[in-house]
Order: structure tokens, then sequence, then C-alpha cells
């Protein structure tokens, strides 16, 4: 993770809790911190402690032999979600290393929809964190959903 070194960058980097960087970035206050996300086509849309709200929007590129998006790809915004959850519950931010991830894939994604990706902390742990993030279509079905345990990524702390 790079993050520019612009002084009201590190201010907000040093004050803000997790849920409000997280919002910052969600809103271009802060840089976004990880190419992947743009790379899958993620926007964070709302963070609240415990709780982050993403539109994903995957391109074609992520696309398998069959026209679908690739599970690996639906995997990843999976994961944002429930580290950007864990992450939100903090006094900081602080990135998350994910422990597990178990994930149900319940219909096709496909390219150029948009989706909403909910990620809720459930247990907001010091040493381990529990999160779940669930896949919407736009009619509001859900197409996956996943759990998972992260631990915070101690290189980052204060």
């Amino acid at each position: 993770m790079s993050v520019e070194t612009l002084p009201e960058h590190a201010e907000m980097w040093n004050t803000l809790s997790g849920a409000e960087l997280i919002q910052a970035i969600g809103d271009g206050r802060f840089p976004e911190v990880s190419d992947v996300a743009r790379y899958i086509g993620q926007r964070i849309d709302t963070a609240e402690p415990g709780r982050v709200v993403i539109s994903w929007t995957p391109g074609e590129h992520l696309c398998n032999p069959g026209g679908t998006v690739h599970g690996g790809f639906i995997a990843t915004i999976l994961d944002n979600a429930v580290c950007l959850a864990s992450a939100s519950t903090g006094e900081h931010f602080v990135p998350q290393l994910t422990l597990n991830l178990n994930i149900d894939y319940l219909r096709a994604v496909l390219a150029g929809g948009t989706y909403t990706v909910t990620g809720t902390c459930v247990h907001p742990g010091g040493t381990r964190l529990f999160s779940t993030a669930v896949i919407t279509d736009a009619d509001g079905r859900p197409v996956a959903q996943a759990s998972g345990s992260t631990i915070p990524n101690r290189a980052f702390a204060r």
C-alpha cells in the first residue's frame, strides 16, 4: 500500500477513524490505496463503523471463457468487503489480513452490470475480526455471499 504523502493525506491517515478514512476514499478525498479496486471496478459508496457498501461494476476483462465474471474476481470483491467492514471498526484505519474466506456462489455475475456489495463486521475483536459480505444484483437478489476472519496488519499499527 502506498499513500501519497501530501500533508492533508497524512493528517487524515493519523486522525480519522477506520470508517471515516474508508468514506474519504469513497468520496475521493483520500487516494485509493490499492490498484486492485480500480482494476475490478470497485467504488466505495458508504462506510460507517461495522458496515461498508460498495458499488461494483465488473468489466469484460474479468470474464471467464464462458462469458461470466470469473469466480476469483467475485472472491476478490467479497474479500475486499469483508476486510473493509473489519477495518471500519477501528479507532484508526488498519488494513486487514484475511485468515479465511468462505464463499457461496449463487447466481452468475455478468460484466457491465452494477452490483451492490455490503460488508458487515459481526465480531470486531481486538485480535481477530469476523465479517460477512453479500453481493446483490440490480433487483436486490443475492448473487454471492461470504464470511471471513481477518486480523489487523500490524505493519500499519500506530
